[in-house]
């Protein structure tokens, strides 16, 4: 039996998208191709660092981008795979070079569009509100030197209402992240999704259905409809 990949997340905030690859893993049982081996965090308060040391997870905080530091953690870990999970704080190119392939991130929006620096978090939402958009989403993609602009693995859209704002149309793209990262992941690590020496992916991250995610989350079967009428 192949070995497990084990997984380094970087986070800075609370965690829910590391606390959903977790429960996802769980869900998979023995046939799971990854493990969250390390957790990461700039800020000693984060709440991710919370969530892992409840389930036993080692973890880390490095308060700065020093490159060396980071490849030492990587390395006394023995990482396979690093995934950026609200991660706020910049990932030094040495280390994007050396995982070239094996370092995920997660977007609020359908990149290319509503991406680059300085858009993170809520600013996300409010550039899409403010433009008018009637689609956002969540978008998993390989990491390279370039803020959001890595091949994409994956995406899956969220309907914009007319009456959201930035909080709401975060906590809708928020739970659709919470279904397609744990996948991408898994499907990265267990070598269906690769990138070529050409740059582009290889292989397909099949998105959760909408009725995964009705069951998933019982009390939001109006979102998984309007999901549906996307694509009809």
């Amino acid at each position: 039996m192949k070995a497990r990949a084990r997984v380094a997340v970087f986070a800075s905030g609370g965690g829910s998208n590391l606390g959903a690859m977790l429960d996802h893993g769980e869900r998979l049982g023995s046939s799971r191709a990854a493990d969250v081996a390390l957790v990461s965090s700039s800020r000693e308060s984060a709440g991710a660092l919370v969530r892992a040391r409840e389930r036993k997870i080692p973890t880390a905080v490095l308060a700065g981008a020093d490159a060396g530091a980071m490849n030492e953690m990587l390395d006394e870990h023995r990482i396979d795979l690093v995934v950026l999970a609200g991660y706020l704080s910049l990932v030094p190119d040495a280390v994007t070079a050396r995982f070239a392939g094996r370092m995920l991130n997660v977007h609020p929006a359908l990149l290319p569009a509503f991406g680059g620096q300085g858009l993170y978090g809520q600013r996300v939402h409010r550039a899409v509100l403010d433009a008018g958009a009637k689609l956002s989403g969540a978008t998993v993609h390989f990491v390279d030197a370039h803020y959001d602009r890595g091949p994409i693995i994956a995406q899956w859209p969220v309907p914009v209402r007319d009456d959201d704002t930035p909080e709401s149309l975060a906590a809708r793209v928020l739970r659709i992240e919470h279904m397609l990262l744990p996948r991408a992941v898994e499907a990265v690590a267990g070598g269906t999704v690769t990138i070529g020496a050409d740059g582009r992916v290889r292989g397909v991250c099949t998105p959760p259905s909408t009725a995964a995610y009705t069951l998933s989350n019982h009390d939001d079967a109006s979102l998984a409809s309007e999901i549906d009428a996307l694509f009809t």
